[in-house]
């Protein structure tokens, strides 16, 4: 799967920590290689009809599109916030 990115991923990207980018980085290999991995907890959001989100720790999800074979990212960020907006 290839990956792409929007404006609000990558800004919400460059605003996270070095052990929250740690963590987003394990969650997009897993997301390519292994989308079910059971520690990625995917799923899709409710109220959306193709918009999913993982998680990448108990603390931080990640939001993203599936189209085809190429994952779009939409956000990233704190559970509550990321959720709000996806």
């Amino acid at each position: 799967m290839r990956l792409f990115y929007t404006e609000r991923f990558q800004r919400a990207y460059v605003n996270l920590d070095d052990d929250q980018i740690a963590l987003v980085k394990k969650a997009l290999r897993l997301l390519t290689s292994e989308p079910r991995h059971p520690s990625l907890r995917v799923r899709k959001m409710q109220g959306t009809t193709d918009i999913w989100e993982a998680r990448a720790s108990r603390s931080l999800r990640l939001t993203f599109e599936l189209r085809g074979d190429t994952i779009l990212l939409r956000n990233v960020g704190a559970h509550d916030e990321t959720l709000k907006h996806p």
